[in-house]
């Protein structure tokens, strides 16, 4: 019968040296004993009050050394298919989703913080727990599926990125020739990795303070409306002309690969995993850095939809406007000044398109190393992470280089292949860290599996309506809705499988727990 104080200890799960892991041992960043070597007294009682339990007394150097992590998964909310969602909803709604966009991130962020909380108690991430603690056959369709839904995500920033460099060589550059070198200077911003994950980290800052910079700038240049950007934010609004608007917003929030993705980059700080208060330090860590993050990324999201709202909502062009053609409306509207809007719309759009498509192969990694148990080297899954979505995406440029209209399309075909793939990410999530077998007292309670699982609920209902309203315009003929309905089933009956898996294991903790809780009594 295990004691209280084995049952209250952070579990970090086993590995062989065979097992895959997220980042090896040197290459991690030392936290351990950072601020507590001023001297010898000082640091036997940290580490005194951490074995027992207790958290360390917060630490600005300590914050410094955890950030990182947070800032690379807020990227997934600026890439170029957010960017989309975000100029579309300032087209066609105006101000009115503004309440909208920060209440998607604040779920967001509850989202990634679990992640987080999952990849710090156990030390390994999302992918390689999925693995171990489904059946091989349930393992691998999740597999699939996060693979579809990063190869979807990949194809809308290698294209944002494409469009981005065509817009700033004058279009001298055609869109296939921008998926090229968006490929390939992927791998050069890999290759910083070699020189240690705070430089990686450091070239993220900067690709981030170059949008929020980009579109700073634009918002300067078309001076929107503070009172109704204001109001907006405060006041919740909705119409029936927006409601396509308002699910795109929500929908755009929550990407599949980059649930995984945080729960891995949590890892490349080394923390010691025998102390609860040295865990507990580390969530506490990087829930501020991770707020933080997606605050920055937030305001950055409220720049790009007002500049919008200001500059077509309530036009004709509000309807018809996208990526492609976007920076070309903005300087037909705003003209030259100082420096040409069109440029600055191009700068922010690189840097969106470069920063999301290296996350994206950081996450590739981690996916198909998890699920599959790979060791491989870092430029060889980098190298099959880049050729699945690089090859699609070459076919999409040289298909729809010269067609705005089919392009649009296809970006709504890739966000409903991601919209899909959410419940596969999200539910296993949840489970996950319910579990007090992988979690130990870093399980998530009663009330914060609450809120997760209403949280979950509400993303998959509105993505629900989003394939619900694409396929009844886009289904046609008795071939085609056959097959759409065979999917569908089983689509909706894997999904059973897994909430099903994940509420009788919450209704047999509950009764282990009122057991324990009996005999502790008697």
């Amino acid at each position: 019968m295990a004691s209280q104080d084995e049952r209250n200890r952070p579990l970090l799960l086993s590995s062989s040296d065979d097992d895959e892991a997220a980042y090896e041992a040197s290459e991690k960043v030392l936290i351990i004993g950072s601020d507590d070597e001023r001297d010898g007294a000082s640091s036997s009682l940290a580490s005194a009050a951490a074995s027992a339990g207790e958290t360390p007394p917060f630490s600005w150097k300590k914050l410094w050394l955890f950030t990182g992590p947070g800032f690379l998964m807020s990227i997934a909310f600026l890439d170029p298919g957010n960017l989309e969602g975000d100029l579309q909803a300032g087209a066609i709604a105006g101000y009115s989703l503004l309440w909208l966009l920060m209440w998607a991130t604040a779920m967001g962020l509850l989202v990634q913080l679990l992640a987080a909380r999952l990849g710090v108690a156990t030390g390994r991430h999302l992918s390689e727990l999925c693995r171990e603690e489904y059946p091989r056959w349930a393992s691998m369709v999740l597999w699939v599926m996060a693979e579809l839904a990063l190869i979807g995500a990949d194809i809308q920033e290698v294209i944002g990125s494409a469009i981005a460099i065509k817009i700033l060589s004058n279009g001298a550059l055609p869109l296939w020739s921008g998926v090229i070198i968006t490929a390939l200077d992927c791998f050069i911003f890999l290759f910083l990795e070699n020189y240690g994950v705070r430089k990686l980290e450091a070239v993220f800052a900067v690709l981030i303070a170059t949008m929020a910079l980009s579109f700073a700038w634009m918002f300067g240049e078309t001076k929107p409306s503070g009172t109704e950007l204001l109001l907006g934010v405060l006041i919740p609004k909705l119409s029936s002309k927006t409601i396509k608007q308002a699910v795109g917003v929500v929908g755009c929030i929550i990407m599949p690969h980059n649930v995984f993705l945080h729960s891995a980059l949590v890892q490349s700080r080394e923390i010691d995993h025998t102390k609860k208060g040295r865990v507990q330090e580390a969530l506490n860590y990087y829930s501020i850095e991770s707020t933080v993050a997606l605050v920055v990324s937030f305001i950055i999201n409220l720049f790009v939809t007002t500049v919008f709202a200001k500059g077509f909502y309530g036009t004709e062009l509000a309807n018809s406007i996208g990526l492609v053609n976007a920076g070309q409306y903005l300087q037909e509207k705003y003209g030259g000044g100082l420096f040409p809007i069109l440029y600055i719309w191009g700068i922010g759009l690189l840097a969106a398109g470069q920063s999301s498509t290296i996350t994206g192969t950081y996450a590739g990694q981690f996916i198909m190393g998890g699920f599959l148990n790979l060791r491989l080297k870092k430029w060889l899954r980098a190298l099959i992470t880049r050729s699945f979505a690089i090859v699609p995406t070459m076919v999409v440029a040289l298909t729809f280089d010269t067609s705005e209209e089919t392009l649009d399309e296809l970006n709504e075909w890739l966000n409903v292949l991601q919209s899909v793939q959410i419940p596969f990410a999200l539910i296993p999530l949840l489970y996950l860290v319910s579990k007090e077998q992988i979690m130990g007292t870093f399980r998530i309670g009663l009330v914060l599996k609450t809120v997760s699982w209403t949280v979950a609920a509400l993303v998959i209902l509105i993505n629900g309506y989003l394939l619900l309203d694409f396929f009844s315009s886009e289904v046609a003929g008795v071939f085609f809705g056959t097959i759409v309905c065979t999917f569908t089933a089983a689509y909706v009956a894997f999904i059973v499988y897994l909430i099903s898996r994940g509420l009788s294991f919450s209704c047999w903790s509950g009764l282990l727990q009122s057991k324990r809780i009996t005999d502790t009594g008697n």
